[in-house]
């Protein structure tokens, strides 16, 4: 892990096009993302760890380094409502399905392969899904659908293992997810611990960060028996606003995946343009709820984003 080359997130992804992928070549090779459009998702839960749903914008207070922002577009759930006469920018809900097939996990592959079936079985029919593999390399086994026969038959199909590169997989994931138009989030099944990968997890993060997207991952290791492993997967998923699930068994893994599809299913996603600033510099994000029982809330977000000017081309 120490060896790793430290590389900017935009040549990160510059990179990462470079490592050989046993897929179909994406539509295009260039894409343009407009990052004067900042899109925040996040869940709101009380004292007792529930969700608080039923929220309006009026109620949700986002602040860019200490300044109000302007929501021009709020989501809650699959329950898209634009602002006034803005467009629905957030009507479309795209989860990408990260799957471990590496030489780690062939002794659990049956019942891992089981969870996430169950998992993309009972999204949301409206959801967008992608199902990508990988091991030394990235293998796009279903691109964007709502056929559910489609998904499914990508998530049994197996991969041969070889070493694992999650970083690499999840940078050029993440690429896949940037593309695309409204909601998005990152869902990983992995073992690991990742021993191929010529990317740093910290210029992931950085990715998942600035283009706003939430990383959830459930491994199936324990915490404790690699522990650098651990707090890569702890920052990947804090830092984006998504969570880290430590899941042996195939029941901890469908409770995993049960667990993520609440939470896609109670968070809110907001968005607002960008005011100008310094090119370069991290932008923190805070969220509040405007009502005395919002003190109380817990917020769960991402942390922030760099400004790169008035759009980037990766």
């Amino acid at each position: 892990m120490r060896t790793r080359r430290r590389i900017t997130g935009c040549a990160a992804v510059g990179l990462a096009c470079t490592l050989l992928v046993a897929a179909e070549t994406p539509p295009s090779d260039r894409f343009q993302v407009n990052v004067d459009m900042v899109v925040v998702t996040f869940t709101v839960t009380d004292t007792k760890g529930k969700y608080v749903n039923g929220l309006h914008p009026e109620d949700i207070r986002v602040r860019e380094d200490g300044v109000v922002q302007k929501i021009v577009s709020f989501t809650e759930g699959n329950q898209s409502r634009p602002i006034q006469a803005s467009p629905d920018l957030l009507a479309d809900t795209n989860v990408f399905v990260l799957f471990d097939t590496s030489n780690w996990m062939y002794a659990g592959f049956a019942y891992a392969s089981d969870a996430i079936t169950d998992f993309v079985r009972f999204l949301p029919s409206s959801d967008w899904i992608a199902v990508y593999k990988f091991s030394r390399n990235l293998f796009r086994a279903a691109s964007l659908t709502k056929d559910r026969n489609q998904a499914l038959s990508a998530v049994r199909g197996s991969v041969a293992g070889d070493a694992t590169a999650l970083y690499n997989a999840l940078l050029l994931t993440l690429r896949d997810a940037a593309k695309t138009v409204g909601r998005k989030v990152v869902v990983v099944f992995s073992n690991g611990p990742d021993k191929a990968s010529i990317v740093a997890p910290d210029d992931v993060k950085t990715v998942a960060e600035d283009q706003g997207i939430p990383i959830y991952i459930v491994s199936t290791r324990e915490a404790q028996i690699d522990q650098i492993s651990s707090n890569v997967f702890q920052r990947l998923t804090e830092r984006t606003g998504g969570q880290l699930f430590w899941a042996q068994t195939w029941q901890k893994q469908a409770e995993a995946f049960s667990s993520i599809r609440d939470d896609l299913a109670s968070s809110y996603t907001v968005a607002y343009y960008s005011p100008p600033g310094e090119t370069g510099s991290f932008r923190k994000i805070s969220i509040d709820v405007v009502s005395d029982a919002g003190k109380n809330y817990r917020i769960r977000t991402r942390t922030g984003y760099h400004a790169h000017g008035d759009s980037s081309r990766f």
